[in-house]
């Protein structure tokens, strides 16, 4: 595929390359009870996708100091990494996809609000790392989704204009984050439903069935 011509796949982690979610709202109720306060389902819900410290604000307010914004970050963060373990498998069609992707030349790219350390024991965890030429982590930039700095780091690292990456998004922040770095965007309704993902280019209940070159005609590759 000549330069001009190559794309790229920003992926999104929890809730598109595997199901983290249960993990990852078993770890926020532990840090919030130990303080306390009860955190709900719809509460979880409503932060998917966000920052740590976007999530903290929401729940506990602005007026919370920075040292303890960063120790619940922290603790939360343990507690998850505590709960993967090994038996974490990748989303239906997440691997195939990605093989899918690889042998028409696109790049890739991991881009996560999660700390690196998550990033990278999910990725030792599911074995996609030799798909990957990229991961950008939630500590990498000074704002986090809906913004769009952490999507366009990944293409800027990529090497690819922005008119030339697909973001796949499973959260509503995400999809805002992927229209406001000039991308197109995949949503998978693994964790919302399809009305409130409306705003991405396609959204598909699974990746099972999509491959590269349905991906090539969303950024106008096909020929």
């Amino acid at each position: 595929m000549p330069a001009t011509r190559v794309g790229a796949v920003i992926w999104d982690m929890d809730g598109v390359i595997a199901d983290t979610a249960p993990l990852h709202f078993a770890a926020w109720q532990e840090v919030f009870g130990e303080r306390g306060r009860d955190f709900t389902m719809e509460e979880f819900r409503h932060g998917f996708g966000l920052r740590n410290d976007a999530i903290i604000a929401r729940f506990l307010g602005d007026g919370i100091a920075p040292e303890e914004r960063d120790a619940i970050s922290s603790e939360k963060e343990r507690g998850f990494r505590r709960r993967l373990g090994s038996k974490i498998k990748p989303l239906p069609g997440v691997v195939e996809l990605m093989r899918s992707l690889a042998g028409r030349g696109f790049k890739m790219s991991l881009a996560s609000s999660a700390p690196r350390e998550n990033i990278q024991l999910l990725v030792e965890a599911l074995g996609i790392g030799g798909f990957l030429q990229v991961v950008v982590s939630g500590d990498e930039v000074s704002q986090g989704k809906p913004s769009p700095d952490t999507f366009l780091m990944a293409a800027e690292k990529l090497g690819v204009g922005p008119q030339r990456c697909i973001v796949i998004e499973d959260a509503v922040a995400g999809v805002e984050a992927a229209k406001r770095a000039g991308m197109k965007c995949l949503a998978v309704t693994n964790t919302h439903p399809k009305e409130s993902l409306a705003a991405a280019d396609l959204v598909v209940d699974t990746l099972s069935g999509i491959d590269a070159i349905t991906l090539e005609r969303l950024i106008g590759l096909g020929g």
